[in-house]
C-alpha cells in the first residue's frame, strides 16, 4: 500500500508548532492538541508499516482503517493551516505604512476572535475522531496483521525464469554481450595486472539484467577454475548468499564444511580460504542494498589471478558502489521487432501477410524497448484476431488480471516501487498528473513537492535541497529517465517518466485516490467528487464540462497540462488548494475572470501561471500567506500589484521583465526569496537595489536576450548588490548580446565559498581573478565568455578540484595567441564535459575523466590555414576516457573545407580506441 500517510508527515510538526507560547492556545484547546501530538506519531508508524505491504495482500479492514487515517490526515491539516493563517503569515515591513494600510482594506485581518473559537470546536472533534480511529487500529489488530505479513515467506520470484531461457528464445543481447565481454577481458594478456574485475549492470527492472548476465557468464565460465551464479533479492538474508555463493562454487567442501551451521563471519572466511589463489567468475544477481554488498563482498578474495565478478542492480549508487556501471539500454526498434515476432510467430521469417505492421509499431513504442514489456504485451496479442489488436494497444497497463504474464509484469516492477523508502513514493505517484511522454522541468517539479508538503524538513537544510536529493534517489533507482540540458550533457534538468512505470504509478494512484486523472478519453467527470488531486491532461475544457460545476473544497492540487480552456471552476470552490499549476495552456475566451477570487486560496503554496496570457495580477494576491513559489515566466504581466510586497514566505519566482513593468520596487520585501529566475526585456533601474536586499537567495540566474541594457555604473551597482548575497550556491548572469563586464568591474567582490554552479555568459576581456579554487573550491559546472585566455588561466581552471563541465565561448578566443594548449596536461581531474570554441592538442594524461567533448562554431577555414586538422584532431587518443564529440561549423565556410573537416573528425573518431559517438552539424 502507498505510504501516502496522507498529510500525517506534514501535520505533526505543526502540531507542536502550535503548542509555542506565542500562540496562547486556550487551555481546553491545548489540552486537544497535547493529545494529538501523543497519539498521532503512533499512528503515523503504524501507516508506515502498512504501507510497506502491498496493497492487495493487505486485510480488507487495515485498508479501510488506513484509508480513514489518511483522509482524517487532511481535514487535520486544513484546520491547523486555518489556525495558523489567522494568526501569522505575511507581514509587512515595519517600516512600511502603505502596506499596513493596504492590508486593512484589503479585509485581510480575520476576526482573530470568532476564527479561533471556531477552529477550536473543529479540534475537539477531530481528537474525538482520532480516538476512534485509535480504538478501531487496536480491535482490528492492524500491527499484528502487518507483522504477520512481513513474516510471510516471500512468494517465488518471477524473475527467476529469466535464468532458464533457451538461447533461441535471446534477442537483441548481443551489443551489450560483447560490450560486457569487452570490457571484463580488456588487459587479461598482460600477465603483471590480474586484479579483480567487479562490473555491475544497473537498470530499470524488466531490461533483462539478469538475462544479459547469465549470457556473458556461460560465454566465459569455462576459463575459470570456479564459477557461480546467485542472487540476492529486495529482502537479503546475507547469510543465505553466502551459503549459495559456498555451495556453487564447491558443493563437496560445502558438504564437508556443515556450511548449515555457519554464520556469516565463518561463512567469509571459508570462502576466502576457498578462493585463495583461484581464478574464479561470480555473477551476483539483483543487488538492492550497499550494506548487503559490502558484507558480501569480504568474502570476495582477489589474489590477482584475473577473476572477474558481475553485479547487477537497479540502482546507480548501488553500481557504482560495487564496480564499475555499466548501463544496460532498451532494445533497438528492430530488436524490439524481432523479439516480439518470436514471442507471436518464431521468427520474422514466419510473420502472416496480414501482420497489423501499423498497429505493431505503436505498441512497440510503448514498449519503449523493455524486453519484459514486449514478451508481456505479446502474451495479451497472442490468439486475438488481427482487429482486435487496436483493443489490446488501448487496454494496455498493468493492473490485476487473468494474463499470468501481465501479472508478472506488474509484480517485477512493483517490486522497485515497494523498494522506496516511504518519503519517495509520494514523490512518484505524483508524477502520474503528467501526460504519457511528458518532458517535466526538474525545478518545477521540486518545487511543487515542496507545495504539496512531501519534502520532510531537515534541521539546516532547505527543502529544495531535499527535494533534489530525492529526485536523485529516483534517478539513480531506475524509476525516472533523466533528461539533460542541450548544451551540457551532464546538467540535468528534467526526466521522463518510463511508460511502463507510469502505468504501474497511475494503477497505485487510482486505487489509493491519490491522484484523479482526467484525459482525452475521459468524457465526463464527477461534481462532487473525494479527489485530492486532480490532474487534466490534453482537454479542451468546453462550457458544457462538467468542470464547469464541480465542487470540491477538498480539493488540494488543481494541475492542467496542454489544455484548452474556455472554462474552469471559480477558485473559491478550491477551499484547501495548496497547488494550482497551469501549464502548456492555452485560453480561448477572456481570461481575466480565472483568476477571480485567487486570494481566498489562503492554503497555497504554489501557483503556476507560466505562459498564461495575462497582464496582471489581483490585488488580493497579498492573502496568500504561505505562498512558496510563484511562476509568472512568459506571462505578459507588466503590473505588480502593491500587495506583491506581502508574498513574505516566497521562495521561488520565476518572473519576465517586460517593456513597462512596474512594481520591481516591492521585490526587496520577499526576504525569504531562495530561488530568483528573471528574464529582461528592459531593466528596472531600482532592481538592483532590492536585489541586495534577499539575502537568502541560493540560486539567481539573470538573462537578457536583447542589445545593451547596462552601462558602467549599473554594472558596479549589480556587482555590488552580489556582494551581499553570500548564500549563493547557483549563479547565473547571461547578458548574451553585447552587455560587458570586465574584469576591473568585479573588484572586491568576493564570493561565497559554497557557489557550486557559475554561468557568466556576458562579454568579458579576460577571466575575474575571483574565479580561483582557493576561493570557490566547490565549483562543479563554469561557463564563461571572455575574448582572451591564457596558458596561467587553463592552469587555474584545471585546478578546480570537483569541475565537472566546463564551457567556454567568445569570438576572441579562436585569435588568441597566447593560448597555449599544452596547459591542459595533468590537470582537470573531475572534468566529464568540455565545451570550447577552438580545438585543443591534448597530452597523454590530460583531462582523465573527460567523457564529452563539444566544439562550438569551428571556422574550419582558418583551422585549415593555421594547422592540420589531422594534427589538431588525433590527440583525442589521450582522452582516455571519451565517449562522445559533438562538433558544429561555421555555416559559411566553404563546402570543401567543411567536407574536409568532417573527414578529419571522423578520421580521429574510428582511431580512438573508445570510438566515440560522432556529430557534426551547422552552427544554428
Amino acid at each position: 500500500m502507498q505510504v501516502v500517510t496522507g498529510a500525517m508527515g506534514a501535520l505533526i510538526p505543526k502540531l507542536f508548532q502550535l503548542l509555542n507560547e506565542e500562540y496562547n492556545l486556550q487551555k481546553g484547546v491545548k489540552q486537544d492538541v497535547e493529545f494529538l501530538t501523543k497519539e498521532l506519531p503512533s499512528m503515523h508508524e503504524a501507516l508506515r508499516k502498512v504501507a510497506d505491504v502491498p496493497r492487495d495482500q493487505l486485510d480488507r479492514q487495515v485498508k479501510i482503517w488506513a484509508d480513514e487515517v489518511r483522509e482524517l490526515s487532511y481535514v487535520m491539516e486544513d484546520v491547523v493551516d486555518s489556525f495558523l493563517a489567522s494568526v501569522q503569515g505575511s507581514q509587512p515591513a515595519a517600516n512600511s505604512h502603505k502596506l499596513k494600510e493596504l492590508l486593512k482594506k484589503m479585509g485581510n485581518l480575520l476576526p482573530r476572535g470568532k476564527t479561533r473559537r471556531k477552529i477550536a470546536k473543529k479540534i475537539k472533534g477531530i481528537k474525538i475522531q482520532v480516538k476512534e480511529v485509535a480504538d478501531r487500529r487496536d480491535r482490528y489488530g492492524v500491527n499484528n496483521a502487518v507483522a504477520n505479513l512481513a513474516a510471510a515467506p516471500t512468494p517465488v520470484d518471477p524473475r527467476l525464469l529469466a535464468l532458464f531461457k533457451e538461447q533461441k528464445e535471446l534477442v537483441g543481447i548481443d551489443a551489450a554481450r560483447d560490450e560486457i565481454t569487452k570490457k571484463l577481458t580488456d588487459g587479461d594478456g598482460d600477465v603483471a595486472n590480474q586484479q579483480l574485475k567487479i562490473l555491475s549492470i544497473f537498470g530499470i527492472g524488466g531490461l533483462g539484467k539478469t538475462t544479459v548476465a547469465k549470457v556473458v557468464h556461460q560465454k566465459l565460465q569455462a576459463k575459470f577454475m570456479l564459477k557461480a551464479f546467485v542472487s540476492v533479492g529486495r529482502k537479503p538474508d546475507v547469510k543465505k548468499v553466502l551459503r549459495d555463493i559456498f555451495l556453487e562454487l564447491d558443493k563437496e567442501g560445502y558438504r564437508k564444511s556443515n556450511a548449515q551451521a555457519l554464520d556469516e563471519k565463518q561463512l567469509i572466511v571459508e570462502l576466502q580460504e576457498l578462493l585463495e589463489n583461484k581464478r574464479y567468475f561470480i555473477v551476483i544477481d539483483d543487488i538492492w542494498d550497499v550494506e548487503a554488498w559490502k558484507i558480501i563482498s569480504c568474502a570476495l578474495k582477489d589474489s590477482n589471478c584475473g577473476s572477474k565478478i558481475i553485479t547487477t542492480t537497479r540502482s546507480l549508487e548501488v553500481a557504482r558502489k560495487s564496480g564499475e556501471a555499466y548501463q544496460l539500454k532498451p532494445l533497438s526498434p528492430d530488436s524490439s521487432e524481432n523479439l516480439l515476432y518470436m514471442r507471436l510467430y518464431g521468427g520474422k521469417s514466419k510473420c502472416p501477410f496480414d501482420h497489423p505492421l501499423e498497429m505493431s509499431e505503436k505498441i512497440l513504442q510503448r514498449c519503449g524497448g523493455v524486453p519484459l514489456a514486449i514478451l508481456t504485451i505479446a502474451s495479451l496479442l497472442e490468439g486475438k484476431a488481427r482487429e482486435d489488436w487496436s483493443k489490446v494497444y488501448d487496454s494496455i497497463g498493468f493492473g490485476h488480471g487473468k494474463n499470468h504474464d501481465v501479472d508478472n509484469t506488474r509484480k517485477i516492477l512493483l517490486f522497485s516501487y515497494y523498494d522506496l523508502p516511504y518519503y519517495l513514493r509520494p514523490c512518484l505517484l505524483y508524477l502520474s498528473i503528467y501526460p504519457e511522454d511528458y518532458t517535466i522541468g526538474k525545478e518545477t517539479l521540486i518545487w511543487k513537492w515542496v507545495g504539496e508538503g512531501f519534502i520532510e524538513e531537515e534541521q539546516g537544510i532547505g527543502q529544495y535541497e531535499i527535494g533534489e536529493r530525492y529526485f536523485n534517489e529516483l534517478v539513480n533507482r531506475s524509476m525516472i529517465q533523466p533528461i539533460r540540458g542541450s548544451y551540457c550533457s551532464y546538467f540535468v534538468t528534467g526526466c521522463r517518466v518510463h511508460d511502463l512505470v507510469l502505468d504501474m504509478i497511475c494503477l497505485l494512484s487510482n486505487e489509493e485516490n491519490f491522484v484523479r486523472i482526467w484525459d482525452i478519453n475521459d468524457q465526463r467527470i464527477s461534481c462532487q467528487s473525494d479527489d485530492r488531486r486532480l490532474a487534466i491532461q490534453k482537454r479542451v475544457l468546453e462550457q458544457d464540462d462538467s468542470l464547469a460545476n464541480m465542487c470540491t473544497p477538498q480539493l488540494r492540487s488543481f494541475s492542467a497540462i496542454e489544455c484548452g480552456i474556455h472554462v474552469l471552476p471559480a477558485l473559491s470552490s478550491f477551499g484547501a488548494l495548496r497547488v494550482l499549476d497551469m501549464q502548456d495552456c492555452s485560453f480561448t475566451s477572456d481570461v481575466s475572470y480565472h483568476l477571480d477570487h485567487l486570494g481566498s486560496l489562503i492554503h497555497l503554496r504554489y501557483l503556476g501561471l507560466r505562459s498564461i496570457p495575462i497582464d496582471k495580477l489581483p490585488q488580493e494576491i497579498g492573502n496568500l500567506k504561505f505562498l512558496q513559489t510563484l511562476d509568472l515566466m512568459d506571462t505578459g504581466i507588466k503590473e505588480l500589484p502593491h500587495s506583491f510586497g506581502l508574498l513574505r514566505q516566497l521562495k521561488c519566482l520565476h518572473f519576465e521583465v517586460n517593456e513597462g513593468t512596474v512594481g520591481m520596487h516591492m521585490l526587496g520585501n520577499l526576504t525569504s526569496l531562495e530561488d530568483l529566475r528573471l528574464t529582461f526585456k528592459t531593466w528596472p533601474p531600482e532592481f538592483v537595489a532590492e536585489l541586495g536586499k534577499l539575502t537568502m537567495l541560493r540560486n539567481l540566474n539573470l538573462f537578457s536576450f536583447l542589445g545593451r541594457l547596462l552601462d558602467v555604473s549599473q554594472m558596479k551597482a549589480l556587482v555590488k548588490s552580489l556582494v551581499k548575497l553570500q548564500k549563493i550556491e547557483v549563479l547565473g548572469i547571461n547578458f548574451t548580446c553585447h552587455v560587458s563586464i570586465g574584469h576591473q568591474d568585479w573588484e572586491g567582490y568576493v564570493p561565497p565559498q559554497q557557489l557550486r554552479e557559475l554561468s557568466l555568459l556576458t562579454a568579458s576581456d579576460r577571466l575575474p581573478a575571483w574565479i580561483n579554487p582557493s576561493l570557490i573550491p566547490n565549483i562543479t559546472s563554469l561557463w564563461f565568455t571572455v575574448e582572451e585566455v591564457k596558458a596561467r588561466d587553463m592552469e587555474i581552471l584545471g585546478s578546480f578540484p570537483e569541475l565537472i563541465t566546463l564551457g567556454m565561448t567568445g569570438q576572441g578566443l579562436s585569435n588568441s595567441q597566447d593560448f597555449l594548449p599544452d596547459a591542459v596536461g595533468e590537470l582537470f581531474p573531475k572534468l566529464r564535459y568540455f565545451y570550447t570554441p577552438v580545438p585543443l592538442r591534448f597530452l597523454r594524461g590530460a583531462m582523465p575523466s573527460l567523457e564529452s567533448l563539444e566544439y562550438a562554431y569551428l571556422r574550419v577555414q582558418k583551422l585549415k590555414r593555421d594547422s592540420s586538422f589531422v594534427f589538431e584532431f588525433s590527440s583525442w587518443e589521450n582522452l582516455h576516457s571519451l565517449q562522445k564529440v559533438k562538433a558544429y561549423i561555421e555555416p559559411r565556410s566553404a563546402q570543401e573545407n567543411k567536407d574536409e573537416a568532417v573527414v578529419a573528425l571522423e578520421l580521429a573518431a574510428n582511431q580512438h580506441p573508445n570510438c566515440p559517438n560522432l556529430t557534426v552539424q551547422n552552427y544554428k
